[in-house]
C-alpha cells in the first residue's frame, strides 16, 4: 500500500538548480559564471539584437508594406457553415442572423468588428442577415431564396462612439 510519505518522484527526475556566487569551491562562485569584467558580467544587461558593430540584422533586412491602422477585424462565415448550423438547429432561421446569434450557436468563437459572409457551399434555407459586409454570390443566394441583407456599420466602433 503506498503511504503519503513514501510517495517520491522519480530518481532524476528532478534537477538541482545551481547557487551561482557561494563561495570557491562550489565551482560557480565569486565570477558565478559570467567570466571577469565587462558589460556581460553586470547585472541588468540585455544586448538582444546588438552584433558587436556590425549593421544588425534587423536593419540589414528590407522593410516591406505597411500596418493599416484602420483595417477592420472581420469573422468570416461561409455559407455551408450557416447552412450547417441551421440543419443542426443551433440557428434560427426565422429570426435575423447577427454576430450575437452566431456566437451564440457556436458558429463564431468571439466578437470582433463585424461579420462578413462569404459564398463558398450551399444554402437552401432562407435566412434574414444583420452583418457587416456579404460577397455578391452571398447577397444573390440569399435573395433568390426570398431572404434579406441589412449591412451594419462595424460594432466596435459603435461601442466607442
Amino acid at each position: 500500500m503506498v503511504k503519503l510519505n513514501d510517495l517520491r518522484d522519480n530518481p532524476g527526475a528532478t534537477k538541482e538548480r545551481i547557487r551561482v556566487g557561494r563561495g570557491i569551491g562550489s565551482g560557480k562562485g565569486k565570477t558565478g559564471g559570467r567570466g571577469v569584467k565587462g558589460q556581460k558580467s553586470r547585472t541588468g544587461v540585455a544586448i538582444k539584437a546588438f552584433e558587436g558593430g556590425q549593421m544588425p540584422l534587423y536593419r540589414r533586412l528590407p522593410k516591406r508594406g505597411f500596418h493599416n491602422l484602420f483595417a477592420k477585424d472581420l469573422n468570416e462565415v461561409n455559407l455551408a457553415r450557416l447552412q450547417q448550423a441551421v440543419d443542426a438547429g443551433k440557428l434560427d432561421a426565422s429570426k435575423p442572423v447577427t454576430e450575437a446569434a452566431l456566437i451564440e450557436a457556436g458558429v463564431l468563437s468571439k466578437k470582433r468588428d463585424g461579420v462578413k459572409v462569404l459564398g463558398r457551399g450551399e444554402l437552401t434555407t432562407k435566412l434574414d442577415l444583420e452583418v457587416y459586409a456579404v460577397s455578391k454570390s452571398v447577397s444573390d443566394a440569399i435573395e433568390k431564396l426570398g431572404g434579406k441583407v441589412t449591412l451594419l456599420a462595424p460594432q466596435k466602433d459603435a461601442d466607442a462612439a
